[in-house]
């Protein structure tokens, strides 16, 4: 039975990965999270690790808040790269794998069609060099990692874009959306379960996929197309008294909505290479959505 150590436990993957569990019964998930290890102190990463001896680490952690970080810049490259670092070291001297989650925001967006895993990466902030820092630590530091870069990530746990509609949906009757920046909405759900399947591969003494892969839905869209998808699973979903029903889903242009950091404007992943090495491919992002959907519940859409 691998033992599977998790450095995060509120977040929202952390929190999918905690639901997959019982979908793999042979593995035992150990969950970290702050209060037993600050990762804006790197010191603390190795105690852990030899305390809890596991089998693999995921490392579902992160300094997250992309316009933050601009302020917080200290901050964001501790958890994203310092501590990211201590971990692929002291896990390299105990030959344990590492899975670590990382992000299409190391992409500058300037391209026309999928990046793929060797495209040149070109950070536009804080967030996104300071989650390269962490890549290129891992390679740095520990052969046997799998890097995940992945997008848009969604669930009814956390802060997250859905939610976020859901809230405004119920509370106004028009929400505003840019339109010009396209990308790949992806589930935590299927974002964990997937980990889960290579945290079983990945265990395995002949395992030689070890690098780095793009693991996302296969359908872009722009943030307008997905808050339109979101308003029509919904009322779908949970029918004409739902509250958010009669708000209008409208088009604005990213100079509209200024922020303080800047988005990639075109930042899907070709997921090609983890199609083909194995044979992971997420669900369509209309199913994976609709199961976010019921699961949150309409009791709950402006909670």
């Amino acid at each position: 039975m691998p033992k599977i150590l998790v450095f995060g436990k509120n977040g929202q993957l952390a929190r999918c990965l905690a639901a997959s569990a019982h979908e793999f019964p042979d593995a035992q998930l150990v969950f970290v999270g702050r209060e037993e290890c600050d990762l804006e102190d790197a010191s603390q990463i190795e105690p852990v690790i030899d305390r809890l001896q596991p089998d693999i680490v995921v490392n579902a952690a992160a300094y997250t808040a992309v316009d933050l970080a601009e302020q917080h810049e200290d901050i964001a490259f501790k958890v994203n790269g310092d501590a990211v670092r201590a971990m692929a070291e002291a896990l390299a001297k105990r030959a344990i794998p590492l899975i670590h989650v990382s992000t299409d925001y190391v992409f500058d967006g300037k391209g026309t069609k999928p990046y793929r895993e060797e495209d040149k990466v070109s950070p536009l902030g804080v967030y996104g060099n300071s989650k390269l820092a962490g890549e290129v630590a891992v390679r740095e530091a520990h052969q046997k990692h799998l890097i995940l870069r992945t997008s848009w990530v969604y669930s009814q746990f956390g802060k997250n874009f859905v939610k976020t509609m859901f809230n405004l949906m119920a509370q106004r009757d028009e929400v505003r959306i840019v339109d010009d920046q396209t990308g790949c909405p992806t589930s935590a759900h299927d974002l964990a379960h997937a980990i889960l399947e290579l945290c079983g591969a990945a265990t395995s003494a002949e395992f030689d996929k070890f690098g780095t892969y793009h693991l996302t839905s296969d359908q872009e869209m722009t943030w307008f197309e997905f808050g339109k998808s979101i308003h029509k699973i919904a009322l779908q979903e949970w029918g004409e008294d739902w509250k958010g029903k009669d708000c209008v889903v409208l088009p604005i242009k990213s100079s509209e909505f200024p922020t303080a950091a800047k988005r990639p404007e075109y930042s899907v992943l070709s997921c090609r290479l983890i199609n083909d090495t194995f044979g992971i491919k997420l669900p369509n992002v209309e199913d994976s959505l609709t199961a976010v959907i019921r699961g949150r519940g309409k009791e709950n859409a402006d909670a």
